[in-house]
């Protein structure tokens, strides 16, 4: 049985659709990623998830429970960090760490947990003089201190500079090793390229795609990068015609394209035809993010 399970969900506000008909699964162990732009509603979906918000229809359950009907039950096995989170200022994170703890049946021992998230020597340490970086691991540590089988995060890095950005994502995969499934969500996509086993993309409230980085990567029109510096200008209608061209652009003389081998091999024949050398010619992958914006139909 999959950890969570999401058919037909659907919720409104003021009659418009917020989210229209979503489907998907987290197998146990997984760190599962949803993405997608600003109100396209991941966070109403996983909100239903959590039990914080009633869908209008369709089912959700977690570990087979109703996270409505079965609220109680459903608290003790999922935790979660919420996209905006406030403790009162003058709450120290030991204090903290004793109150949440106090409300599950059988908690993790909150002490080896603050260690273990980098919070040992903050345990007499006010949440209003915590660093945005420590009070993220606060948060992650609350979501954790009721030993749930999974939990979800909510823009966990939003607003941390790229190194406590990239110390969260180790503290996630470890999370994920110690057998904690992760339902993840983010809108970025180096993030979510790097620790997701698998993603669903949601686009105006209804998955716009579903499956592992790599499968988004190699079904997006511009699967693959070619970028070069040609030494003669080249005529801009050729490279336009270029079979499976899903993108050109040019900045500083570099030109760089989107597309798929066929185009590779037809920018090699028309830089011969034409006798132009491409300079520091690069070809490779496209990236979670390239393919992010082929799916996509609204900015992030």
């Amino acid at each position: 049985m999959p950890v969570i399970e999401v058919t037909d969900l659907r919720k409104s506000y003021g009659g418009r659709p917020v989210v229209d008909g979503v489907s998907f699964t987290v197998e146990e162990g997984e760190i599962f990623g949803i993405l997608g732009p600003n109100g396209a509603g991941k966070t109403t979906t996983v909100e239903c998830v959590e039990g914080l918000r009633v869908p209008d229809a369709g089912r959700v359950r977690v570990t087979g429970l109703d996270p409505v009907a079965d609220h109680d039950r459903v608290t003790h096995v999922l935790g979660a960090q919420l996209q905006e989170g406030r403790l009162q200022e003058k709450l120290t994170v030991g204090e903290a760490l004793r109150l949440y703890a106090a409300l599950h049946p059988a908690p993790a021992d909150w002490r080896p947990l603050a260690g273990r998230l980098g919070l040992a020597d903050r345990l007499d340490t006010r949440f209003g003089k915590l660093s945005g970086g420590q009070k993220q691991r606060l948060f992650i540590a609350l979501a954790l201190v009721g030993n749930p089988r999974v939990v979800v995060l909510d823009e966990l890095t939003t607003g941390l500079d790229p190194r406590a950005r990239r110390d969260t994502w180790k503290l996630i995969e470890e999370i994920r090793d110690s057998g904690v499934t992760v339902l993840l969500v983010t809108h970025f996509m180096e993030e979510a390229q790097r620790l997701c086993d698998r993603v669903a993309v949601i686009d105006q409230g209804r998955i716009a795609a579903l499956g592992t980085p790599a499968d988004l990567i190699r079904r997006s029109a511009g699967a693959t990068v070619i970028a070069f510096t040609p030494s003669a200008p080249l005529d801009e209608r050729e490279l336009n015609a270029l079979p499976r061209l899903a993108s050109i652009s040019h900045k500083d003389g570099r030109i760089t394209l989107t597309g798929g081998d066929e185009t590779v091999n037809a920018v090699i024949s028309l830089l011969a035809r034409h006798r132009v050398t491409a300079h520091q010619l690069r070809v490779g992958d496209a990236t979670l993010d390239d393919a992010y914006l082929d799916l996509t139909e609204t900015p992030s």
